[in-house]
């Protein structure tokens, strides 16, 4: 059986918004796209470990708020330096206007 966590409500995460949540000691965010799509990574930039969340999210791209990197947050590829390691992404589902992400 597959385990879903229960993140937050739709109308948490603004549009083209960062919803930071934490589980077993590690930091995750969750995305939102202009289509109301959802998309969770993990949360600490791969370049020092910096808080993604208070980042910012600009045409597609998610930017470190430290050195101001950028992933796209929808696959998690790291795709401006300094960034160079990709992040990990992880299942997401909408039910009834709620979000959950899987993670193993």
């Amino acid at each position: 059986m597959v385990n879903w966590i229960e993140v937050c409500g739709v109308d948490e995460i603004e549009v083209e918004g960062i919803k930071r949540f934490d589980c077993n000691g590690r930091l995750y965010i969750v995305c939102r796209s202009p289509d109301d799509d959802f998309f969770c990574l993990d949360g600490l930039c791969t370049h020092e470990k910096v808080d993604l969340s208070e980042g910012m999210i600009f045409e597609g791209e998610l930017e470190c708020p430290k050195h101001f990197g950028t992933f796209d947050y929808k696959t998690g590829a790291a795709i401006g330096a300094p960034v160079c390691i990709n992040l990990n992404t992880y299942p997401v589902k909408v039910e009834g206007h709620r979000i959950y992400v899987r993670i193993e």
